[in-house]
C-alpha cells in the first residue's frame, strides 16, 4: 500500500477520468515546459506562476496520466527499477528472484501543512517502541520516486521544506539523518510547483533551483473563455464520455513522451549550441552556472521531443525563454522577465553553426509511420476525434480547488459551438506554436496591460534601500514560522517536552513510561507504552509578524525632498520584512482621511508597488491614521490571532487636521501593540512631537537618519517594551 499522501492511478482508481491534458486550451508555454520535464526530469522541474483560476492545478494533475507506466520491484517501498535496482535501497538488496510489478506513474501531492518528517520520512516509532527495533518509515520523497511530485502554493511552504525538496530534486536522492536513523534512497521525480505571486514571492535563491518557469494568465478573448466553460460543463456532465472523446489525443501524447525519452540519449549538443547557451547566460548576467546546465538539458529534451538528434538554435532560444526569466530577478522587488529582443540579438551574434552542422537525420521511424502506440483504451475512436490523425491538447480545464478554474471553478480559453466540444485536429499543434512564441500566452500578456493612475500628482522617487535595524516583538509567540521574533514553532531547537503526540520526543516518552514497566507486566525487549506516556517536543524558533506601516503622506512630509528619504526608509523596512517572512500592510494618511493602501498580505512586492505611486500633499489627519490602524489590527487579530503585530509609524508628529488631543486619544487605542515611531522631523529646530506620540504609544522612537543598521553601532537593535 503506498504511503499516505501518495496518490496513484490504476484501473480501479476513481481519478481515471481526470480532466484530459489534451482538452486544455491555450497555455502553450506551460504545456511545452511540462513536456520537456516529462522527457527529461533532470531539467529540474517547472514553477508555474499565475493568477487564481488559470488551470494550474488541473494541467499538472492531467500530466500524470500521460507518463509511461513504470516497472518496480514488488514490495519495494522505494520503487526500485528491476533492471537497475538501487544498490543502497533500504529495502534491498534486490535479486533476480524478486517479483516485478508494473504500475502507473504516481502523482504525489505535498500539502502546505506537511511536516519535515512527512516529506523525508522518519523513525517508525510504533515499531521502535513496541518491538525495540530501528525501522525507517518512508516519506513523500520516496513515494514520488519515478513519478510526479506536485506542490501547490509552493510560495507558502516553509523555506526549509522547499530547500529539502529542491535538494532532492537536484541530487536525485534523499538523505535522512534524524532520531538515530541514517538512510539514503533514490528520489528522482518530475517536480511541479504552482504559486500565485499575489500571495508572496519565493526567495531568489529558491527560484533559481527550479529548472523552468512559466507565467500563466487567463485569456481576455470572450470566445476562448466561452470554450473553456463549454468544455468544463461537458466534462462535469459526463466525465467518462468526455475522457473517451479525448482518449486518442491522450494516447498520442503519452506515446510521444515515451518515444522522446528513448531518443534522448542519442541527442547531441554541438559546440556551437553550447556556445550560444553560455553566451546567453553571460549576456543576461545570471548568477552561477545552474542556468547554463538547465538550458543545455532543456534544449536536448526539446530536440528529442521534436524527433531530432541534434540541438538547433531554435531549441536554445526556447530553452532560454523558459529557463532564464526567474533567474533575472536580482532584487526581491524585481519581477521575473526576459528581454526577448536582447535574446535574439545574442543568438544572432553567436549563431551560424546550424548551416555548417545540419541536424543529423533520426534513425527512428518517421512520425507518420510510428509504431502502433497500443490500444487506445475504452471509448477511443468513438468520439469526434476518431478520424483525426493528430488529435490536439487544448483547454485549461479550470483549477481543482476553491476559486480555481478546476472542477468547481472556471477558466477561459478556445471557441466552439457544440454542446459537447469536439477535440480538435492536431493534438500537438498548440505545443508546436510555443516554439514561435505566437501563442495565447503572448496575447494574454498584451491584454493584461498596465493600469495607470490618473489625476494623481507625479509621485516622488525613493532613495536607495539599505540594511535597517532589526525590530522585534517582545515575549514568546506562537505565530507562523519566520525570522523575526522569538516563538514556539514546529521547527527550531528543542527546549523541552510536554504531553502530546504531534512530534514525539523519544527520550522523554521513554522516561515517562520506564517507571511503569514492572506494573504493566513487561516481558521481552518491547516497552509497554500507554497514550499518557507520549511526550512531544517543545521547540523554539522565530516567527513572522504582521508589520503594519502607517505612513504620513501629507504636505509637510513632501517638503524639502523629505518624501524621498521616507520612501527609501519604508522600502528598506519592506525588504527586511521580505527577508524575515512577515506579512505587511500599508496605511497612508493625508488631507482629511486615512486609506488602507495595502491590506495585510504576504506579498511585500505589492507594498513596494503601492509605495512607488504614493501621492503626497494636503493636511495631516494623524488621528484618522491611528484610528484606521487600530481598526485594521483589530480585524487581523480576529482573522489570525497567532500572528503578532508590529506597527511602524512614519511621521513628523504634526497633526494639522483635528487636534493633537484627538491624536493622543487615538494612540491610546494602540497601547499594547509593539510599535516603532520613525521620526521624520528635520532641521535645526525640532519640536519633538513624534517623541511625545511615541511615549503615549509606549513605542521606541528612531530618527529617520538613524534607521540604517550601520548608523547604530553599539545601540541595542530590538524594540523591546518594558516587561
Amino acid at each position: 500500500m503506498p504511503p499516505t499522501g501518495a496518490l496513484t492511478r490504476g484501473k480501479d482508481d476513481h481519478r481515471v477520468n481526470t480532466y484530459p491534458f489534451s482538452a486544455i486550451t491555450g497555455m502553450a508555454d506551460l504545456k511545452l515546459a511540462l513536456m520537456i520535464n516529462a522527457v527529461s526530469p533532470s531539467v529540474g522541474g517547472v514553477l508555474v506562476r499565475g493568477e487564481k483560476g488559470t488551470a494550474k492545478s488541473t494541467i499538472v494533475r492531467a500530466l500524470a496520466a500521460l507518463l509511461p507506466e513504470v516497472a518496480v520491484v514488488a514490495d519495494c517501498r522505494f520503487s526500485c527499477d528491476p533492471e537497475a535496482p538501487d544498490p543502497r535501497c533500504p529495502d534491498g538488496p534486490h535479486g533476480d528472484g524478486d517479483g516485478t510489478l508494473v504500475r502507473p506513474a504516481r502523482l504525489v501531492e505535498l500539502p502546505i501543512g506537511a511536516a519535515e518528517d512527512r516529506l523525508t520520512g522518519s523513525l517508525d516509532l510504533e515499531r521502535a517502541l513496541t518491538e525495540g527495533v530501528q525501522a525507517y518509515q518512508p516519506g513523500l520523497l520516496a513515494a514520488a520516486h519515478r513519478g510526479v511530485l506536485y506542490v501547490d502554493e509552493v510560495n507558502l511552504l516553509h523555506d526549509h521544506l522547499v530547500d529539502l525538496l529542491l535538494d532532492a530534486a537536484a541530487m536525485g536522492h534523499s538523505y535522512v539523518e534524524r532520531e538515530g536513523v541514517s538512510v539514503r534512497h533514490a528520489s528522482r521525480f518530475l517536480l511541479v510547483g504552482t504559486m500565485n505571486p499575489e500571495e508572496g514571492e519565493l526567495r531568489p535563491q529558491l527560484l533559481d533551483r527550479f529548472g523552468l518557469t512559466v507565467e500563466v494568465a487567463a485569456t481576455r478573448d470572450p470566445d476562448e473563455r466561452a470554450e473553456v466553460v463549454r468544455r468544463r460543463l461537458a466534462y462535469e456532465a459526463d466525465p467518462a464520455a468526455f475522457a473517451a472523446d479525448w482518449a486518442r489525443a491522450e494516447t498520442e501524447l503519452a506515446w510521444r513522451i515515451g518515444e522522446a525519452r528513448t531518443l534522448l540519449p542519442e541527442v547531441v549538443l554541438p559546440d556551437g549550441a553550447l556556445r550560444q547557451i553560455t553566451a546567453v547566460c553571460a549576456a543576461f548576467e545570471v548568477d552561477g552556472l545552474r542556468a547554463d546546465i538547465v538550458m543545455a538539458r532543456a534544449a536536448m529534451a526539446l530536440a528529442a521531443w521534436h524527433d531530432r538528434t541534434v540541438v538547433t538554435a531554435e531549441d536554445v532560444r526556447v530553452a532560454a525563454r523558459l529557463a532564464l526569466p526567474h533567474r533575472r530577478r536580482r532584487d526581491p522587488f524585481d519581477a521575473p522577465g526576459l528581454d526577448e529582443d536582447k535574446l535574439d540579438e545574442v543568438l544572432e551574434n553567436t549563431g551560424g553553426y546550424d548551416s555548417d552542422d545540419p541536424p543529423a537525420p533520426s534513425t527512428r521511424p518517421p512520425r507518420g509511420t510510428k509504431r502502433d502506440p497500443g490500444p487506445p483504451g475504452p471509448g477511443a475512436g468513438t468520439g469526434p476525434e476518431a478520424d483525426s490523425e493528430d488529435p490536439d491538447p487544448d483547454d485549461p480545464g479550470p483549477d481543482d480547488g476553491p476559486g480555481g478554474g478546476g472542477p468547481d471553478g472556471s477558466d477561459p480559453d478556445t471557441p466552439d459551438d457544440s454542446t459537447r466540444p469536439d477535440p480538435q485536429e492536431g493534438a500537438l499543434v498548440d505545443i508546436e506554436q510555443a516554439l514561435s512564441g505566437e501563442d495565447a500566452d503572448e496575447r494574454t500578456r498584451e491584454d493584461a496591460g498596465e493600469r495607470t493612475r490618473e489625476d494623481v500628482p507625479e509621485p516622488a522617487p525613493a532613495d536607495a534601500v539599505y540594511r535597517t535595524r532589526v525590530f522585534t516583538v517582545p515575549g514568546l509567540g506562537d505565530g507562523a514560522p519566520g525570522r523575526r521574533s522569538r516563538a514556539r514553532t514546529p521547527y527550531g531547537r528543542t527546549t523541552g517536552a510536554r504531553p502530546g503526540a504531534r512530534s514525539v520526543h523519544l527520550t522523554a516518552t521513554l522516561l515517562a513510561s520506564a517507571p511503569h514497566q514492572r506494573a504493566r507486566g513487561r516481558t521481552g525487549t518491547g516497552l509497554v507504552i500507554r497514550r499518557g506516556d507520549l511526550r512531544e517536543r517543545v521547540r523554539e524558533g522565530r516567527e513572522g509578524n504582521l508589520v503594519m506601516f502607517l505612513v504620513d503622506a501629507s504636505g509637510s512630509m513632501a517638503a524639502r525632498q523629505r518624501m524621498r528619504a521616507v520612501k527609501g526608509a519604508v522600502l528598506s523596512l519592506l525588504l527586511d520584512a521580505y527577508q524575515r517572512r512577515d506579512k505587511v500592510g500599508l496605511i497612508t494618511f493625508r488631507g482629511t482621511s486615512a486609506e488602507l493602501a495595502l491590506p495585510p498580505t504576504s506579498s511585500v512586492e505589492a507594498g513596494a508597488r503601492r509605495l512607488e505611486t504614493l501621492p503626497t500633499g494636503g493636511r495631516t489627519p494623524l488621528a484618522a491614521g491611528l484610528l484606521r490602524a487600530a481598526d485594521v489590527l483589530r480585524a487581523e487579530r480576529l482573522r489570525d490571532p497567532a500572528r503578532r503585530p508590529l506597527l511602524v509609524l512614519v511621521t513628523d508628529g504634526r497633526a494639522t487636521h483635528g487636534s493633537p488631543a484627538d491624536a493622543l486619544r487615538a494612540a491610546d487605542l494602540l497601547r499594547g501593540v509593539t510599535s516603532v515611531v520613525v521620526d521624520c522631523e528635520r532641521g535645526p529646530v525640532r519640536l519633538g512631537l513624534a517623541g511625545g506620540l511615541a511615549a503615549r504609544l509606549g513605542a521606541e522612537v528612531v530618527r529617520l537618519e538613524e534607521l540604517a543598521a550601520d548608523a547604530l553601532t553599539g545601540v541595542v537593535n530590538d524594540s523591546r517594551a518594558a516587561a
